[in-house]
């Protein structure tokens, strides 16, 4: 029996109640398995129950014992996905000892030869082992959530790096204003010079619209607009939840506009170059670039049956891609309340999430280029990939009955982050009109509603399509049908024969 591994050097097998091994994924993503399928279909459907309870493999006790055992399959599928088809076992076989001897080594080479006169530099690379140490226990013991490429190690170090974060910021929870600022001072001392001009105007002389003042604003944020949401309609893939997360925002910079100024926008700006040309051509390209690589037909050779050096070398570069793609469908027409509400949800989490990088900005006043901000975004990014993987598998299959790890990690940093905002720009919420913030929550839930409504809407016409499309009928009549096929004896004859 061909066996497998789960990249920590425990070997499994399709034949010992673990999940078979063909493969149809999203991203990185689900193996198309009896007990699991999600991705073009929706939530699948359970073992059809008989009237006495059992699902015709035995007593109503085996069929629970069953339904337990395809649950905990299910979770272990999207939060700690085990890794097919091993061609080089050296990079997913455990290494724990020689881990351990050269991780103590390079500690104890810079603990004795380095310089300790400073003391920021002694406080620096204390934390820098504090973060060594602990992401090399990440890589040992973190599950490897939904995707395996190009290796589990990556994604249990960018794991690891997300619980440092969220951390971090429980430290920072109970910190005052002052103490936080001289920390980031004492990360970038360039910082005490900076600060928010709160005296420039945003979004004036609107009326003047000419070509120089529209390519003005075509810089270089336009062209993280367009890649962020290309980026994002990759993760989500679905256009009308897409649209509503890009409309949606334009509103919240509107309701917002009273304590970021920098959200005050002309409206040609706000309509035409954000929401149409930038976001919208974002969006058409990462849905494309989902179609191209849903049409893909995914097959891997090992890299040890690979003769020539470019093919072995073309093979190593592919690693870096996803190993399987295909279709999400976040809705249906037979969606039911819960799974309505938990894409709403997702629009609204995601606004918090965009609101979550500005106000962390402005209230302690980085400028937008600074390599804390730039990181943070890019680590987000990274991050927000396995967790929407995670919550669309929690949405759309039944037997999922709880969300990952990363995905539970990457809610706790989103509150966590919002927490801190409002603990310490008390002087610039005090100033908030709760009018705005209701109406804002209220259009929030009525937009999403009417977006999902319009998505589940448009599927059912599709499918009404579909199915009044007239069949081309068999052309052979009722006698021709039932007569015995050419070349195959009828069952007298072969009884006959027999």
């Amino acid at each position: 029996m061909k066996k497998r591994t789960n990249s920590r050097g425990t070997p499994t097998s399709s034949g010992d109640g673990v999940l078979p091994t063909s493969s149809s994924s999203a991203g990185d993503a689900e193996r198309d398995h009896p007990a699991y399928k999600s991705g073009a279909a929706s939530a699948p459907a359970t073992p059809t129950k008989r009237r006495d309870g059992s699902d015709g493999s035995g007593s109503s006790a085996g069929a629970r014992r069953k339904r337990k055992d395809e649950i905990a399959q299910t979770f272990v599928i999207v939060n700690e996905r085990p890794v097919d088809d091993i061609s080089l076992d050296f990079f997913y076989k455990p290494h724990t000892i020689t881990l351990l001897a050269v991780s103590v080594l390079a500690v104890m080479y810079f603990a004795f030869v380095r310089n300790e006169a400073n003391v920021d530099e002694n406080l620096w690379a204390g934390l820098l082992c504090i973060v060594f140490f602990f992401l090399i226990i990440s890589v040992i013991a973190f599950p490897n959530g939904p995707f395996t490429r190009p290796h589990p190690a990556v994604w249990r170090i960018l794991f690891g790096c997300s619980v440092l974060y969220l951390l971090t910021l429980q430290f920072l929870m109970f910190q005052n204003y002052p103490t936080i600022r001289s920390i980031f001072y004492w990360i970038d001392p360039k910082l005490k010079n900076f600060h928010i001009d709160m005296e420039k105007e945003y979004g004036v002389n609107c009326s003047d619209i000419s070509w120089d003042r529209v390519k003005g604003h075509l810089d270089v944020f336009a062209w993280g607009h367009f890649l962020g949401w290309a980026f994002k309609a990759i993760l989500i893939r679905h256009m009308g939840i897409l649209w509503a997360i890009s409309v949606m925002w334009e509103i919240t910079e509107i309701t917002f506009a009273h304590l970021l100024p920098n959200f005050i926008e002309c409206w040609w700006d706000a309509l035409i170059l954000d929401v149409i040309i930038c976001n919208g051509l974002g969006i058409w390209m990462g849905l494309k670039i989902c179609q191209i690589l849903e049409m893909r037909e995914y097959k891997w050779a090992s890299i040890k049956d690979i003769s020539t050096t470019t093919g072995k070398i073309k093979r190593a570069m592919l690693q870096f891609t996803p190993e399987s793609w295909s279709a999400i469908r976040w809705l249906d027409p037979k969606s039911t309340a819960m799974r309505f509400a938990a894409v709403i949800q997702l629009v609204i989490f995601w606004q918090v999430t965009e609101l979550n990088t500005f106000f962390l900005k402005h209230i302690f006043e980085m400028p937008p280029d600074h390599f804390i901000v730039i990181g943070r975004l890019i680590f987000i990014g990274l991050f927000v990939a396995p967790s929407v993987r995670q919550y669309y598998v929690y949405v759309t299959d039944t037997r999922c009955k709880r969300v990952g790890t990363q995905c539970w990690v990457y809610g706790a940093i989103m509150v966590s982050e919002a927490i801190l905002c409002i603990k310490n720009g008390k002087e610039l919420f005090e100033r908030t009109q709760a009018i705005n913030i209701v109406l804002w929550l209220t259009v929030q839930v009525i937009i999403s509603v009417a977006f999902v409504y319009l998505a589940v809407y448009w599927q059912q016409r599709q499918l009404k399509k579909v199915s009044s499309t007239p069949t081309k009928r068999n052309e052979t009549s009722p006698a021709t049908s039932s007569s015995p096929i050419k070349g195959k004896l009828s069952p007298q004859k072969e009884k006959k024969v027999k």
